[in-house]
């Protein structure tokens, strides 16, 4: 319990220091890109899959850039810890590094290879070529954490817990695909669509008359045909595909 509580108050702490910074606090800014030089710099590595240092790789740079892009655009209101986001940021910056250096490798001219180490060349970029294929899948990861983060971010607006997925989700195939078509039918009723997204609530009573089931099982299932409105009509892309193999 104790360690717990420390926890919190430390990431209280860091919370109100990106607060400060984000308020034109300066030397507060300079500070944290200081004193969590060691976090970014491993996330960054992790990525890299390589030990960087600031001022001689590239990519250190792009972590510390990331990290202050970070401090900027976190809102604490959002239900995740700032390293958590930062982390994420981070990731993203060094996927977009390896996919522009991958473009600009592409673009090497055929007559570039016509040298006296032409053979090298050649086993260089079929490397490369082959440490793209790794860096799609990092960035497709990437992005389905992103869409997570996303979604569980808008679900804390609508009371949801993304940690209670589970355990809301209907148990019974035949359940989970009633519980889609009603998110369906509400994702394209643009007046019920907008009682949920400004009251945050079914429409209970007008989606009872336009599906077949019943209203105990609108209410029985709301958390989980919230979720899946929220898939239909946002941008996740991944999650709206993993929809299509599970539901």
């Amino acid at each position: 319990m104790a360690s717990n509580s420390a926890k919190k108050e430390k990431n209280f702490d860091l919370n109100h220091l990106v607060e400060q910074a984000q308020h034109g606090d300066q030397y507060m800014r300079e500070q944290l890109i200081k004193d969590y030089r060691p976090f970014y710099l491993r996330v960054a590595s992790g990525v890299a899959k390589k030990y960087l240092v600031l001022g001689r790789d590239d990519e250190a740079s792009i972590a510390m850039s990331a990290f202050d892009e970070a401090i900027t655009a976190y809102n604490p209101k959002a239900g995740s810890s700032f390293l958590s986001f930062a982390e994420i940021v981070i990731k993203r910056r060094m996927v977009d590094y390896f996919r522009r250096k991958m473009r600009r490798q592409d673009e090497i001219p055929l007559s570039a290879l016509e040298t006296d180490n032409a053979e090298d060349s050649i086993i260089r970029k079929i490397e490369s070529k082959e440490a793209f294929g790794v860096i799609q899948l990092q960035k497709e990861s990437e992005e389905r954490r992103e869409e997570i983060f996303r979604l569980n971010q808008l679900l804390n607006e609508y009371g949801v817990l993304f940690s209670d997925l589970v355990k809301i989700s209907p148990k019974h195939q035949d359940a989970r695909d009633r519980a889609l078509e009603v998110a369906k039918i509400l994702a394209s009723e643009p007046e019920l669509l907008k009682f949920l997204t400004h009251r945050k609530a079914l429409p209970l009573k007008e989606l009872e008359k336009l599906v077949s089931v019943s209203r105990k099982t609108l209410e029985r299932q709301r958390k989980y045909i919230i979720t899946l409105t929220l898939i239909l009509i946002g941008e996740f892309n991944y999650l709206r595909e993993y929809l299509k193999r599970t539901v």
